[in-house]
């Protein structure tokens, strides 16, 4: 082990040696199945608190502040400014090209300003007793629906230290969503952002049990907005975030703690299709979430960690790792997706460069995102520039492959500019909420510090796996199985998955201590997706490698038997050539009618350009470009090339793809919250562009 490992400074190759992950004592092999594996370090017992004296999400809070007084817990940064561009860039209308006017606005912020963890505890108490001060009790639910930000976290503690539940919504959910999850939860108050305030107007003509309304105070309110909903809504209560902390300052009162088998939380899952599911997670499966983290991380994190929060808190990865960081003293600040990069602020530094955190979790978007960013720099630079580049990573590459030293001086002469763009101090990069294509694990981990891979639901408060950051390995293995679940493979024969298989292979059926008790008000899908001795299926299809860790191969839903009768997994593909330079963004699409599949991307602007010059075809914005044919074609070989490197059979090799003209955002409905594709909108908005990649084919 390393002296100091809560300041230690991974480097991108294994130190720890296997097994991570062993049978669990006291079971007999069940035909069909793997026997059940636990992490090597909770094997006998699995481990359902981080401490003893920790029983409650209310705990923590209690704890982190006795524990680390006055050390910075949470902060935040203020906008100062909006800056706004315009720019002329041609588009197609109505099948003609014209000049239109295009604003980008910017983002003039602060510095970060913190409070500390004695400040943070009287705050969440202070605004407990507001809550309580309005006539809200003991097992009333608080419904959340509001982007992450210090009072989203602040509010959730709020209801949590008087024993209410929590209800979390993204705040991109559209209005037949939001009134679902406030008939079905009943819940009294609702806290949410100024902007949101609208959204409540229809719905609440509805939903009858909403009594107050409490805004946030992170942005200015627009006076109309509150009115509107005033005079549609005239017996509802409206208070302010910082309204409702003054009542609870003015009129304390003792907190009521939860206990362990009371709900937490009910979170709504971000589906693609079909109405939001609610799931109902209590006190202990969100403490158990955490230590089964700690079992894995909890030894290199600590006070002077801090972590970039900008994820959506409705997601459970985001609301279990805030609340570890929490337990393990670490500083959160908070940004948005909008400001994490100098690109998207003016006069200021981005989130990250300001913040510099030592953890940092991303989706795959975010990472490929950070990829090609690092790329378009270095390939700006000159030959020289880029030869040494490279040359220095296929060098770092082989030195940590083959455990020879070097490594270190090739960070201090080539990669320390690179880290500088995420601060300099990142010691942890996590990927969560899909696959990342390898390729980009291995650049991120090279040139900035070893990405590690997690994976988990909702269902089972983000639970299934993490990897050990010293037991990095670039091979696409997720890692351990947390410390307060177990796992096992169950076969599923029609796409061969097999228990039996070498490797094993099947099903992913999790148990343990941070699995939920299902659905609200949907017995039969509870039952559907729950057996009764407490296995979750997760409907992933994963295997077990020579050292217990899992890899995710497939998912259930997104397998497709094609005409050819090889089964597609479409997320499988889509890690593939999101890693192409072109793409932004990428939906994976097989017909069963078809041979090959086909896909439906957002192209990068700078790298389409450089495609559409390439080939001879001038132009200065996306919208123009995506509709050229040579530029199409070109694009086309390029994801061909991607998917034949990466050693894809014939049959996942894309037959065609189309170029979309605009960003896929939760906002126009072509992603879900937690940025994962809607393939439903998706191929709906594209499905003439399809038939035409498919028809042209061949």
């Amino acid at each position: 082990m390393v002296a100091n490992p809560k300041t230690y400074m991974p480097s991108a190759r294994a130190i720890k040696s296997g097994p991570f992950t062993v049978e669990a004592p006291g079971y007999e092999k069940v035909e069909g199945e793997t026997i059940p594996r636990r992490n090597v370090k909770t094997k006998d017992a699995l481990k359902m608190r981080p401490r003893e004296d920790v029983a409650t999400i209310y705990d923590i809070l209690k704890y982190s502040s006795a524990t680390f007084g006055n050390a910075k817990a949470v902060g935040h940064r203020t906008i100062i400014d909006t800056h706004e561009e315009t720019k002329k860039v041609k588009k197609m209308i109505d099948g003609k090209q014209q000049e239109v006017d295009k604003k980008w606005t910017y983002f003039e912020l602060s510095g970060y300003k913190y409070i500390s963890f004695v400040e943070f505890e009287k705050q969440v108490l202070s605004l407990g007793s507001g809550l309580a001060k309005l006539g809200l009790t003991k097992e009333e639910r608080l419904h959340i629906f509001a982007a992450t930000s210090p009072q989203w976290i602040s509010m959730a503690h709020a209801a949590i230290s008087q024993s209410m539940a929590i209800v979390t919504a993204y705040d991109t959910l559209g209005e037949e969503g939001l009134k679902h999850s406030m008939q079905q939860t009943h819940a009294k108050a609702i806290f949410l952002d100024p902007t949101l305030l609208p959204k409540l107007v229809n719905p609440l003509k509805e939903v009858k049990d909403i009594e107050f309304v409490i805004y946030s105070t992170v942005n200015k309110a627009n006076q109309k907005d509150i009115d509107t909903l005033k005079n549609a809504h005239p017996d509802l209560k409206f208070l302010s975030f910082d309204e409702l902390l003054k009542l609870g300052e003015e009129n304390p009162v003792e907190p009521t703690p939860p206990s362990p088998d009371d709900l937490c939380c009910i979170m709504y899952t971000s589906g693609s299709t079909g109405t939001p599911k609610g799931v109902k997670l209590k006190h202990r499966n969100v403490v158990a979430a955490i230590a089964g983290v700690d079992v894995i991380v909890g030894e290199y994190l600590g006070p002077g960690d801090s972590l970039l929060t900008y994820l959506p808190l409705a997601h459970i990865l985001e609301f279990v790792f805030e609340n570890a960081c929490l337990y393990w003293g670490g500083t959160m600040g908070y940004g948005t997706i909008r400001t994490l990069s100098d690109v998207s602020v003016r006069k200021c530094k981005g989130d990250i460069r300001e913040l510099k955190p030592t953890i940092l979790v991303g989706v795959p978007q975010v990472w490929e995102t950070v990829k090609k960013g690092i790329e378009a720099k270095v390939n700006a630079g000159g030959a020289i520039t880029r030869n040494l580049f490279w040359g220095a990573m296929a060098a770092k590459g082989f030195l940590l492959g083959s455990g020879l030293p070097g490594s270190g001086l090739l960070d201090a002469v080539v990669f320390n500019k690179v880290k500088e763009a995420t601060g300099g101090r990142l010691r942890i990069c996590m990927n969560g909420g899909g696959p990342v294509a390898k390729s980009t694990m291995r650049f991120i981990s090279l040139a900035i510090t070893p990405m590690i891979l997690g994976y988990g639901l909702t269902e089972t408060s983000a639970m299934g796996a993490l990897m050990d950051p010293l037991s990095w390995t670039g091979s696409g293995v997720l890692g351990e199985i947390p410390g307060s679940i177990e796992m096992k493979l169950v076969d599923f024969a029609d796409a061969g998955y097999f228990s039996t298989n070498k490797p094993p292979q099947g099903e992913i059926w999790i148990r343990g201590g941070g699995l939920s008790d299902g659905y609200l008000d949907l017995e039969e899908e509870t039952k559907e997706s729950y057996t009764e001795d407490g296995w979750f299926k997760t409907g992933d299809i994963g295997e077990f490698d020579a050292d217990g860790n899992i890899k995710i191969i497939d998912r259930k839903k997104n397998l497709v038997k094609t005409l050819a009768g090889e089964y597609i997994a479409l997320e499988k593909l889509e890690s593939v050539y999101r890693s192409c330079p072109v793409v932004a963004n990428i939906c994976v699409y097989a017909a069963d009618d078809q041979m090959k599949p086909i896909c439906i991307i957002v192209p990068a602007e700078p790298a389409l350009k450089k495609v559409a010059s390439d080939v001879g075809v001038q132009g200065d914005s996306l919208e123009e470009l995506v509709h050229d044919k040579k530029v199409n074609a070109a694009v086309l070989k390029q994801l061909q090339a991607t998917g034949q490197k990466a050693g894809l059979a014939g049959f996942e090799i894309v037959a065609g793809v189309v170029l979309a003209d605009e960003e896929w955002t939760p906002q126009n409905g072509l992603t879900t919250a937690a940025t994962k594709i809607n393939r439903k909108g998706i191929l709906n908005k594209y499905k003439k562009g399809v038939d035409e990649a498919y028809a042209s084919s061949g």
